[in-house]
């Protein structure tokens, strides 16, 4: 069993917070020693009480489901001895309302673009079989009741 820490600071300061008229900024400190500024989103929190800047949780539920599947992908391929030389994805999630009325992300779809380079570049189907392992094998793909869609973008340099 492996065991995940992260810390999630938030400090009041001089303002009321009783009247609801409170920053959301916060810092997220991970077990590394990263420290990442966070934040609501501004589409559930208004400015300036959100800070656009910061990492909200639905964007880093994202790109934790994009950062899990890449890496998956990227020891797939390695092991079957096809160079990666660039991966990119600009995955969306969709937040909408479940069945009780409460707000979820229903939908996160991940484009993957993957750049091969070497005397052994993957066809087509091969790369639709690395990310529905990659899919597959992703714990945080795993964890989740939001479906997750893979939708690789094709460059065939």
């Amino acid at each position: 069993m492996a065991q995940y820490a992260t810390e999630v600071i938030w400090s009041r300061g001089e303002q009321n917070f009783l009247d609801n008229r409170y920053s959301r900024k916060h810092l997220l400190r991970f077990d590394g020693g990263v420290e990442v500024p966070g934040s609501s989103s501004p589409h559930v929190v208004p400015l300036p009480y959100s800070d656009p800047a910061a990492v909200d949780p639905e964007e880093a539920f994202v790109a934790s489901l994009s950062s899990c599947h890449m890496l998956w992908f990227l020891d797939i391929a390695g092991k079957k001895k096809f160079r990666v030389d660039r991966y990119f994805d600009q995955a969306i999630g969709i937040m909408e309302k479940n069945t009780e009325g409460k707000l979820f992300m229903s939908v996160v779809t991940l484009r993957p673009e993957v750049i091969f380079s070497g005397e052994r570049i993957p066809e087509r189907a091969e790369i639709e079989k690395m990310h529905h392992r990659a899919h597959a094998e992703c714990f945080i793909a795993n964890s989740v009741k939001t479906e997750v869609r893979c939708e690789p973008v094709y460059n065939m340099r």
